[in-house]
């Protein structure tokens, strides 16, 4: 086509973009500037790997459609967990097995040496079982979910992940960009608030930092998906729990989503209010990924890291719920005493006590909830013995869990405060005390109204 014409017929499509509005001028200038381009380049440009460009082309039209765009991104996201839980279940009881075996030999050498009990009990009982218990519960799904995650990133796919969000995100008045954000939270809500940076307006990216916690991070896939294999798929078994306990998995993270873009809504109405900017995506084309290579480097800069902060984590909070447990107040502990306390507040949200005080004390991360609730459920103190996670229901079941409980706790654990690091991450990013607070208040009040809404229409409507 003549420069000519082409020139004419950009004048054009101009004229046509200012009779619109201004969010449809600013795409239809954006889509003719590419038009143009396009038939500029291929007037004047010869291209050696035509066939590849018209693969990524046709692929595009089918992974970004708004029929299947969707609906590939939910299956994916299936497919992933599928993987995860059916890996980590493996390995997570072959961990457990391995670390229940060394327990018996430090306990061996304990008594061997004439240690006194409660030095046994702090060091054995208390920081290396909770650090067992961290080790076999994260580290086999975060093995398995991470380097999948990084496969699917460099072949190319995230993005377009991010290009079906926006759409959404832009309905909710926040910026497409917090797509980007979003995807983050799901590996580390932490660096997720530092990778807000990419959103220019203050307004918006105040949205996608006080929102990015609505999406389970890897200190909250482990719990999402151990309650979900015991309690929710309880009633399969073989693969078709595995496919139970992926697609309740699947639930939570669209409930995830669902309330993120619910509250970017109400705060872009109120708080926060503003015209959404908005910005051009431009799609890299698809590429095979170095297997082996992405495999190794996300085990090890992502895997090993997470795990070593959560086990950094966990080994003092270990010590510390042990002392908690074995310090008597009167007839009883002063673990069970501030349990007892918080019981009738967490009972109308369909828990009890300890599973709101496992929550309390597992502030510093998300990761050392389940052993700390585990420790305090156990009267001598001590962590259940990692010898498997099928004594787990057992536990859980003599203590009063029903579906209702597993339910809420997974749902508060989706909704909930962000973790210690996550909120100093905050107050580094904003500057301000009082939306850092904000950022730990709005989702605790979430979480809370949502477990109370539930346990009460579940126990209203006669199901547990």
């Amino acid at each position: 086509m003549p420069a000519a014409d082409l020139s004419n017929q950009f004048d054009q499509l101009m004229k046509e973009a200012k009779s619109l509005a201004p969010a449809d001028t600013r795409e239809q200038i954006v889509s003719a500037i590419f038009q143009t381009s396009a038939a500029l380049s291929q007037e004047c440009v010869t291209h050696t790997a035509a066939a590849k460009r018209d693969r990524t082309e046709q692929i595009d039209r089918i992974v970004t459609s708004k029929q299947w765009g969707f609906p590939i991104m939910l299956a994916l996201l299936a497919a992933v967990l599928y993987m995860t839980i059916a890996g980590a279940n493996v390995f997570s009881d072959s961990l457990a097995r391995l670390f229940g075996t060394i327990e018996t030999y430090l306990t061996m050498a304990f008594q061997a040496m004439h240690a006194p009990d409660w030095l046994h009990g702090l060091l054995v009982l208390g920081l290396y079982r909770g650090t067992a218990w961290v080790v076999s519960v994260m580290l086999p799904p975060m093995a398995i979910f991470f380097p999948v995650f990084a496969l699917l990133e460099n072949y190319g796919y995230l993005p377009r992940v991010a290009f079906n969000m926006d759409r959404l995100f832009q309905k909710a008045g926040a910026h497409g960009k917090q797509s980007l954000t979003m995807a983050m939270g799901f590996g580390c809500n932490a660096a997720a608030i530092m990778s807000t940076r990419i959103i220019e307006s203050p307004r918006e990216r105040m949205l996608a930092i006080l929102t990015n916690n609505f999406v389970p991070c890897n200190g909250r896939w482990p719990t999402l998906i151990l309650l979900s294999s015991l309690f929710m798929a309880a009633g399969y078994t073989g693969g078709w729990n595995t496919f139970m306990t992926a697609g309740v998995v699947v639930a939570m993270v669209l409930f995830g989503i669902v309330v993120t873009l619910t509250v970017s809504w109400v705060l872009s109405k109120t708080a926060l209010r503003g015209i959404p900017t908005h910005y051009t995506l431009e799609l890299p084309p698809y590429r095979r990924p170095k297997i082996m290579e992405t495999i190794i480097r996300a085990t090890l800069d992502k895997s090993l890291y997470v795990l070593k902060r959560a086990v950094t984590v966990a080994a003092p909070a270990g010590v510390i719920t042990w002392i908690l447990a074995n310090l008597h107040i009167g007839d009883t502990t002063a673990l069970a005493a501030f349990a007892h306390r918080l019981d009738p507040f967490a009972q109308s949200l369909g828990l009890d006590g300890y599973i709101l005080m496992a929550f309390i004390l597992g502030l510093p991360a998300n990761e050392i909830v389940v052993p700390i609730l585990l420790m305090g459920y156990l009267s001598a103190g001590a962590l259940i013995e990692a010898d498997g996670l099928h004594s787990l229901k057992q536990l859980l079941l003599d203590h009063g869990w029903t579906w209702l409980t597993a339910l809420n706790m997974m749902l508060f654990s989706l909704l909930h405060y962000p973790c210690g690091t996550t909120l100093v991450n905050i107050y580094k990013e904003t500057k301000s005390a009082k939306w850092t607070f904000v950022a730990f208040a709005l989702p605790t009040a979430i979480a809370i109204a949502v477990t109370f809404t539930t346990a009460q229409l579940a126990r209203w409507l006669g199901l547990v």
